[in-house]
């Protein structure tokens, strides 16, 4: 593969280099490997269930640790609001309420999504906004047939000239009306915070975001700042990072040859979510917790929600507590009891496979295989009873060289083409809610290198078009997949009540985003 000289400094000036694009191209030329599923992840099997009486424990211990322990919530929250109206923009698109009702146009499309939409209308946190800017824009609105009310009422949300809610990042997007007035996503992840990442009454939230949108999010903050401070009794400090240009993947056609623009430039694009892990391994905290910016509830539900985060938390420093004892352990004297010891600890607490060799390897060597399982990253993952919902979920699975890890998995990653992997796939009884605590500390209390435990073999391939023409793009591993594929896993399982993302608009109808 030659790239020009115009090529090379394209290249160079986004911080990537040839070889790392060369890498790239052949990762399309070879495919990726489809994950081979050992078995699901269940109960008693990769997952905890834990009682109350445990849960409780956790609690207590969390409480009793968190002021000695720095805490960050790291929320990924760059992604636009676009998807969340899909439904909409087709309805502005092919509806006419000349020529039709919306009711027959509904019929006709079996556009059921809709017909909730225009049910629940009233109960959206935007809906007073929106009413306003119509009576500005359209002063007889009152006098018009009810259908072009509800299609003007569309138009004026989406529309670039006027509300243009798509292009808003979902994280600034109004998401609960309470009485007094409406809040966003990113509002109440600061509330949230004050109940289960803080400490000594400080909070540190660490939000993944578009530059583009750097002085929006400013702003929203100085608006609220002293507000929320007042009602949490905590202090708080905000940060932002952007996905990094160095991340992004080239494009290539569907023959794997670089794909260009009409002036020859190449095409690089984002690379999913995978792509945080280099902001993740710039944080500097004990205890990081994980969460999505559309994974909010109201107030009402936050107590719930805040105490199954610090049962992750309660677990997740009691193991790496028992984890750093062992590896000071190992630095010593040893004997063949705690050899014993430290090996079922990785095998019956993080979940480890222990090679079946490891009863013949020399002391020596068990030594140091030991210290290289255990001294790692440690994740705590929330896991939700499987209910239909979208996302990645937990299975056993065996790579290459046949070792045995729990793993986060999308389907997009199996061979549904291969009985055996299908069926593993759809007897899967939990999946992620992308609800993470983090240990990224070894136990000399130095920042482990996150980007020595990605799975780069675990990237996906995605079909895309642009200007017309199709091409291949490259997501690396996802933050909570391949990005995490050699940490420590723990599974436990929590309830669905602290899963709530907003993904359609309609969602922010559902219970836990309605304060009645």
């Amino acid at each position: 593969m030659k790239f020009s000289e115009k090529d090379i400094q394209q290249i160079t000036e986004r911080g990537l280099t040839v070889e790392k694009v060369i890498s790239q191209i052949e990762l399309f030329k070879k495919g990726i490997p489809f994950i081979t599923l050992k078995s699901t992840a269940t109960i008693n099997n990769g997952i905890l269930s834990l009682s109350n009486e445990e849960n409780n424990k956790f609690i207590s211990f969390f409480d009793h640790k968190r002021d000695d322990v720095s805490i960050v919530k790291f929320v990924p929250a760059s992604g636009a609001a676009t998807r969340m109206f899909k439904l909409l923009f087709q309805f502005l698109k092919e509806y006419n309420p000349k020529k039709e009702t919306i009711n027959a146009y509904i019929n006709k499309n079996k556009a059921k999504e809709l017909s909730v939409f225009f049910v629940g209308l009233e109960k959206l946190p935007f809906f007073e906004e929106i009413i306003k800017n119509i009576h500005k824009t359209i002063p007889n609105f009152n006098e018009l047939p009810y259908d072009e009310q509800r299609y003007e009422f569309v138009r004026i949300m989406l529309s670039k000239d006027q509300l243009n809610y798509s292009y808003y990042p979902k994280g600034l997007l109004p998401f609960h009306r309470y009485k007094e007035h409406v809040s966003t996503a990113f509002e109440e992840h600061l509330f949230e915070a004050a109940l289960y990442a803080s400490s000594k009454d400080k909070a540190d939230l660490h939000f993944t975001i578009s530059e583009k949108h750097k002085d929006k999010f400013d702003e929203e903050f100085r608006f609220i700042e002293e507000d929320v401070e007042e009602r949490t009794n905590t202090k708080f400090n905000i940060s932002f990072s952007y996905q990094k240009l160095a991340t992004d993947t080239i494009a290539v056609t569907p023959n794997n040859e670089p794909f260009r623009e009409s002036n020859g430039d190449l095409v690089f694009r984002p690379s999913g979510h995978g792509a945080l892990i280099e902001n993740l391994n710039e944080i500097d905290a004990d205890v990081v917790f994980i969460k999505n910016i559309d994974n909010v509830v109201v107030k009402k539900y936050k107590d719930e929600v805040a105490k199954y985060k610090k049962v992750l938390a309660g677990v997740l420093l009691e193991v790496q507590e028992q984890a750093f004892s062992y590896l000071e352990a190992l630095e010593n004297d040893m004997t063949e009891d705690l050899i014993f010891k430290i090996a079922q600890f990785l095998s019956n607490k993080l979940n480890v496979t222990i090679s079946e060799e490891f009863e013949k390897y020399s002391e020596k060597y068990q030594i140091e295989y030991l210290r290289n399982k255990l001294n790692r990253p440690i994740r705590v993952c929330g896991m939700v009873k499987n209910e239909g919902e979208p996302g990645g979920g937990p299975f056993w699975v065996k790579d290459e060289s046949a070792n045995i890890s729990l793993q986060i998995v999308e389907s997009a990653q199996i061979d549904k083409k291969n009985k055996q992997q299908k069926d593993i796939l759809k007897n899967a009884t939990h999946f992620n809610p992308v609800d993470l605590v983090c240990g990224i500390k070894n136990y000399k209390g130095d920042t482990f290198d996150l980007k020595k435990y990605v799975d780069p073999k675990t990237a996906f391939i995605t079909m895309k078009t642009k200007t017309g023409k199709d091409l291949k793009a490259l997501e690396l591993p996802g933050l909570w997949n391949g990005s995490m594929a050699y940490w420590n896993t723990i599974f436990v399982e929590v309830p669905l009540t602290t899963f709530n993302p907003v993904k359609t608009v309609n969602d922010l109808l559902k219970a836990p985003h309605q304060i009645l």
